[in-house]
């Protein structure tokens, strides 16, 4: 049985995390994104408005799927944490910025994460026709 290469895709600017995982995870031409956050380079975590949180957390997903080969029009799949219920409507507003209809299938989950982020967001891609 055949199966696909499985490849870990990283750069020097990909942005990192101090948790044990891989910013993505490549099989063939399906992409896994964790978790992407209000972070900088280093992975130190950079409060900001939900708005500010947001954007950066997106800016680092899209950070990670243009180095496995992808961006954001070609993302399936998102999966979403907002901290604070009251953001879901902003949430909602801001995502409508960055992927267009149809809509990549979604799973958006309110009331969650600790005190230090108000947003999260990870995806599953397929990679961009050569």
């Amino acid at each position: 049985m055949n199966h696909p290469a499985v490849s870990y895709p990283r750069e020097a600017d990909t942005p990192v995390s101090h948790l044990p995982f891989s910013p993505a995870v490549r099989v063939g031409d399906t992409i896994y994104v964790s978790g992407q956050a209000s972070v900088d380079k280093t992975g130190k975590i950079i409060t900001d408005t939900f708005e500010g949180e947001f954007r950066r957390s997106i800016e680092n997903l899209r950070a990670v799927l243009e180095t496995a080969g992808s961006d954001l029009a070609h993302v399936v799949k998102t999966h979403n944490y907002v901290r604070e219920p009251d953001d879901v409507a902003k949430f909602n507003e801001l995502y409508q910025e960055y992927f267009d209809a149809p809509y990549p299938a979604r799973t958006t989950v309110a009331n969650c994460l600790g005190q230090n982020l108000k947003f999260e967001m990870d995806c599953i891609a397929v990679a961009k026709p050569d």
